[in-house]
């Protein structure tokens, strides 16, 4: 297996509307690639304690049965539209990949 959490964060004064397409196309276009097993994606939780990140816009994880897969995904028409439909509002995006042991 092979975890991918993006976190994002977006310029200041971007508009509610693009933070929700950024969330919805998470939602909708990304599933479409083959090898993504499972995807959720959301806005921070507002947990309030002090080791808790709550300062990205949104939140993406995605499982892959493994890295073969995850760089099909990279790769995939629609994963490159994802990123050019959303890309102008990013102000920072930060990966973490891990293989559950």
């Amino acid at each position: 297996m092979f975890i991918h959490t993006v976190y994002f964060w977006l310029r200041e004064g971007t508009p509610d509307a693009a933070r929700r397409q950024l969330i919805d196309d998470c939602r909708t276009l990304l599933p479409q690639v083959s090898t993504v097993r499972q995807l959720w994606a959301g806005p921070p939780a507002g947990t309030p304690r002090d080791v808790v990140d709550n300062s990205y816009a949104c939140g993406l994880t995605v499982v892959f049965d493994d890295a073969a897969g995850h760089d099909i995904y990279q790769d995939a028409p629609v994963h490159h539209e994802f990123i050019e439909r959303n890309r102008e509002h990013w102000e920072r995006v930060q990966v973490y990949d891990f293989i559950p042991d």
